[in-house]
């Protein structure tokens, strides 16, 4: 689905990510990790369009997407959720996934005076639609409340909650583990494989928490100084000595 080819970008002098190449399988659940500063997360934004690559080829099904902008990436089935939620703060939760169908009625000026019933229409098809998102999620007892009052591990299930108002073909997670709670993580890693297995979603996912990995993700992609290090089954790259070696030999010691 993905193929990130000889993928290079510089900021000055500075090269966070240099002749960087793997795949992303239509169907998987890809992992993507490596230490701090790897290059992870400046990868993850390339692809979605927020940084332009300095060179290299980002192609999605064939189509090179090197630098086109973020809301054209959305339109063509990309979405990602961050590592630090990105919710509407006063807007209510049910709110904050409403907004997320593209090009709906409302949006429209004239049309708001001329076909208002359409309008009505499609709103109520897409607050059923949030509404059942809310069910999913086991949110529904919070849907009128302020997305701010969320807990941190509620308001990255919000952020998981916005792919399911999508037509995602591909979503990439930055770190849907970091600061939750064991049991809302239990919760997290439950929805992304649900998700998975029932709607077909492909995953890619960056995450430090090795046990989330190996329990979703087949391959695991290894980053290190900026380029792809190895990748495999989890089990393979857990007893790969340059990766033992990468991270400073932390997972050994475990």
């Amino acid at each position: 689905m993905l193929r990130v080819e000889n993928l290079c970008l510089s900021f000055g002098g500075l090269q966070a990510v240099r002749d960087c190449t793997f795949e992303i399988v239509e169907g998987t659940i890809t992992g993507l990790i490596g230490p701090n500063g790897a290059g992870k997360t400046t990868t993850f934004n390339t692809i979605v369009g927020e940084l332009k690559p300095t060179s290299g080829r980002i192609l999605f099904n064939g189509e090179d997407i090197a630098g086109l902008p973020a809301h054209t990436l959305f339109h063509k089935g990309i979405v990602r959720t961050f590592q630090i939620p990105h919710e509407f703060g006063l807007m209510t939760v049910l709110e904050n996934l409403m907004l997320v169908p593209p090009a709906q009625l409302g949006e429209g000026l004239l049309i708001n005076w001329y076909a208002r019933a359409r309008v009505a229409a499609r709103e109520k098809e897409v607050r059923k639609r949030a509404e059942e998102a809310l069910e999913f999620l086991s949110l529904e007892h919070l849907g009128n409340e302020l997305a701010k009052n969320l807990s941190g591990g509620q308001k990255k299930l919000l952020e998981l909650g916005r792919t399911l108002m999508t037509d995602a073909k591909l979503v990439l997670l930055d770190e849907p583990g970091a600061g939750v709670n064991p049991t809302l993580l239990i919760r997290i890693r439950e929805m992304i494989s649900e998700l998975h297995r029932e709607r077909g979603y492909t995953f890619c996912l960056i995450e430090h928490d090795m046990d989330l990995i190996a329990s979703l993700c087949d391959p695991v992609i290894v980053m290190a100084e900026g380029t792809v290090l190895t990748e495999g089954k989890m089990e393979d790259v857990r007893r790969n000595p340059e990766v033992l070696d990468a991270y400073l030999g932390s997972w050994e010691a475990a």
